[in-house]
């Protein structure tokens, strides 16, 4: 099985990056069912695509705001014998409003796809929610990695719950080391430390924790908040180091500079578990509620860490059970009093750590690359069966008639098409209805598209016109009009119009001449009122 990969890739720092580079690796360690040779289409920030010097896995990369890039991709992974396709989906990642700009690559894919879901938002603007809706529509399998998620998709983007797996967030497969180096680096040595990681920017709410350590210094003077990671380069692009400088000075301006520690670099996984394994409470005071996945809390639980965190979605559901636990928002007083109780209560600083660590073992990896491997068989084998039975059509075009329109020819006079018809015989006596000519419009114009048919052509005016006849002055229409040219109504039904409507929006929108399509135009302005 050779699987292709849509996603943000390492060296370019980004949380989706790391996450598809550990997914792969995940997936490959199943050798009897992965081949070598899968691939990754990477995802380029910048308008060059020598920006970041990949490994030798990404074949092919699109740039962000290139739309061509997008449709070359999709024909580069049809014509590769990959044999299916994972795309790593958040909004940002890709380009035009809300990531448009991958549905044309999806839209051209001949591959099953699965979709792996990061951000999924309770209140999504319209664009939001049409994207979202077309990448599910056109994935073979959904994947998220909360319950939450899970009611989300159903419930507010009407995904079928069939299509849509959990699996949570993977974390390393490390054991923490007998002689951890960061225990004895400058900032952890002979310190209580607290410790965050991450890309930083404002939304992370660090200045939470800082305005907490007065209060935990206090009762704990060798306390160190140690900070690690890189700010985020869209905010480095946009701000600088803004935000940092500014927790520096709230830290100086609380006399707790001397308990603060930044560590300014991207580090490897392994590195980052020694950060975990090494630190007594792994504190995430994010300030947004509408954050239904964290990396950064699925690897601080998998590595046993005692963590602490705001309640933001992800972190209600994996922290439950006593796997951590949660003070609110901008709270930085609880969060004193939290942290000082489990300082004074070794035990139940214990208790946690190792119901973390516990509950992260099935979180690892090779664990759940097993079951991507599972979902991907599955998604495979469907839609093989699916191509195959839709390759056999019901009926044999070969038996089949050619295409002829002298049935509606028969049917149709110089006032419009009749209504019914009796053994194939115009019944005239049931007269003519709006309903039926609309449809007759949109069929012409069909058969002209299709086949170019000089009959549908000649045919069409006749419609249009009964359609320009039934409109009353007030630009509604009627419905019915006798074989007599009667008219048989005063107003026609909500269908009929709504029918109408249809038809002069396709005939505006698909018109042989421009005098059919002003005409059309006419009819559907007049009727505008109407809609509502």
């Amino acid at each position: 099985m050779k699987i292709a990969y849509i996603s943000s890739y390492p060296p370019r720092e980004c949380g989706i990056a790391t996450f598809n580079h550990n997914l792969l690796r995940a997936i490959g360690f199943n050798k009897n069912a992965v081949s070598e040779e899968s691939f990754v289409v990477a995802m380029n920030d910048a308008d060059s695509i020598d920006e970041y010097e990949y490994p030798k896995e990404v074949k092919y990369i699109i740039r962000q705001e290139n739309q061509k890039d997008y449709i070359r991709a999709a024909d580069y992974i049809n014509t590769s014998l990959a044999d299916a396709c994972i795309l790593e989906h958040e909004y940002g990642i890709y380009g035009g409003e809300s990531g448009v700009y991958i549905l044309p690559l999806i839209a051209r894919l001949q591959k099953p796809l699965i979709t792996i879901f990061h951000t999924i938002l309770k209140d999504p603007n319209h664009m939001q929610l049409t994207v979202l809706r077309e990448i599910a529509k056109y994935s073979s399998r959904i994947v998220v990695m909360s319950h939450r998620a899970v009611g989300f998709l159903t419930s507010i983007y009407g995904i079928p719950y069939h299509k849509i797996q959990l699996i949570e967030h993977g974390v390393p497969d490390l054991e923490p080391k007998e002689n951890n180096p960061v225990k004895n680096s400058i900032a952890f040595k002979g310190k209580k430390v607290l410790f965050t990681f991450g890309l930083i920017s404002r939304n992370k709410g660090l200045e939470t924790v800082i305005e907490a350590l007065p209060a935990i210094v206090e009762k704990n003077p060798d306390v160190m908040y140690v900070i690690l990671g890189t700010t985020h380069p869209g905010v480095i692009r946009n701000s600088g180091e803004e935000y940092r400088d500014s927790l520096k000075r709230l830290a100086k301006s609380l006399n707790v500079e001397a308990n603060l520690t930044f560590i300014n670099k991207f580090v490897s996984e392994e590195e980052l578990h020694d950060y975990l394994t090494a630190c007594d409470m792994y504190i995430t005071p994010y300030l947004n509620e509408a954050q239904i996945t964290s990396g950064t809390l699925s690897y601080a639980v998998g590595a046993g860490a005692a963590v602490v965190s705001t309640p933001y979605w992800h972190a209600q559901e994996l922290l439950s059970d006593q796997r951590g636990k949660l003070f609110d928002f901008k709270k930085s007083a609880e969060l004193a009093e939290i942290v000082n109780e489990l300082f004074a209560d070794e035990s139940k600083l214990k208790e946690l750590k190792a119901n973390a660590f516990e509950y992260g073992l099935h979180l690892r990896w090779p664990s759940t690359g097993d079951v991507f491997v599972d979902v991907l068989n599955e998604a495979i084998d469907k839609y093989l069966s699916e191509k195959e039975t839709g390759g056999k059509p019901i009926i044999d075009p070969d038996i089949m008639p050619a295409f002829n329109l002298a049935h509606i020819q028969r049917l149709t006079d110089d006032t419009g098409i009749v209504q019914h018809a009796k053994y194939g015989i115009p019944n005239l006596k049931e007269g003519y209805c709006v309903d039926d000519n609309a449809r007759a419009l949109i069929l012409t114009i069909l058969a002209y598209q299709q086949n170019k048919s000089k009959v549908a052509l000649d045919l069409l005016p006749i419609y249009l016109s009964y359609i320009q006849y039934m409109q009353c002055d007030d630009g509604n229409f009627r419905n019915f009009l006798s074989f007599r040219r009667e008219y048989l109504d005063e107003v026609g039904t909500e269908d009929s119009f709504g029918r109408t409507i249809w038809s002069l929006g396709y005939l505006i929108n698909n018109a042989p001449n421009n005098s059919y399509r002003e005409f059309a135009k006419e009819l559907f302005l007049r009727s505008v009122p109407h809609f509502q």
